[in-house]
């Protein structure tokens, strides 16, 4: 067992015993109060059958422990490497910043892969946020990004074709707006973006490294430059790794401050 994994000496409270209170919620207590007290961020936990030689108990309550914990976001499984503590959330940025650049100002090191790229008719809800007439095609673009080699968000996005046009031959392991500007001088200058949460559906979460079902940040995001659309694009983020703050105040918007360019309502 590594130094992280240590379980430190037991406390009196520390004990799974038989009583009204189910042996898998003592022991899910138990690890919370481990993780919480004794174990940094990232670090690895023991091993399923390390925690049920030193608590007394099945393997399989320890597995119903682990997973509530997993479940809340306090743990996560890496598959092939065993459970860990989970990192801290990142702060999700609500101004406009392309994720390559946000990963850099963290001091991570971000990388992309490319997932699938095409060139088709939009559902009717992209066309109208690109300000596309019916049938007209747009590019399609599907990304998983990373942060340090761990999974982090998948976005899907439409494109408008005749605003970038050979969009889809530029190297698209690279921060998208960088070559927005540089091959089109068409940099984001403005989005309008919509939040919401979401559980992983199979593919998303087979991306992502995660469970189907997990719980996930959405952001959908419409962006222009130079009042145009450029962009129509829905970004799935790990719910374990980030969380969004907003400042709030008790200033009412005016009407004149919904949204338009086909902005998500």
């Amino acid at each position: 067992m590594s130094a992280a994994a240590h379980i430190p000496p037991s406390d009196p409270a520390d004990r799974v015993v038989n009583g009204p209170t189910p042996k898998h919620a003592q022991l899910r207590e138990i690890l919370r109060r481990l993780v919480e007290r004794e174990l940094p961020p990232g670090a690895p936990i023991p091993s399923e059958r390390e925690l049920a030689q030193h608590y007394g108990v099945s393997r399989l309550t320890v597995r119903s422990a682990i997973g509530k914990l997993v479940e809340e976001g306090l743990l996560a499984r890496v598959r092939g490497k065993g459970t860990f503590t989970a990192a801290r959330r990142m702060e999700l940025q609500v101004y406009l910043m392309s994720f390559t650049d946000d990963m850099r100002r963290r001091g991570l090191t971000p990388t992309t892969e490319v997932i699938s790229t095409s060139t088709e008719v939009p559902p009717v809800t992209s066309a109208h946020a690109l300000g596309l007439a019916e049938g007209v095609a747009a590019h399609r673009l599907v990304r998983l990004r990373r942060a340090d080699g761990v999974p982090l968000a998948v976005e899907r996005g439409w494109y408008h074709a005749g605003r970038t046009p050979g969009l889809l031959d530029l190297d698209l392991t690279r921060s998208l707006y960088a070559q927005l500007a540089d091959a089109f001088s068409r940099r984001p200058d403005q989005a309008y973006q919509t939040v919401w949460a979401e559980s992983a559906d199979r593919e998303t979460a087979r991306l992502l490294g995660m469970r189907t079902g997990s719980p996930l940040l959405v952001f959908r995001r419409v962006s222009s430059s130079g009042g145009e659309p450029v962009e129509d694009m829905t970004s799935w983020y790990r719910g374990d790794h980030y969380q969004v703050t907003m400042q709030l105040d008790r200033n009412t918007p005016s009407s004149g401050d919904k949204p338009h360019n086909g902005g998500i309502r």
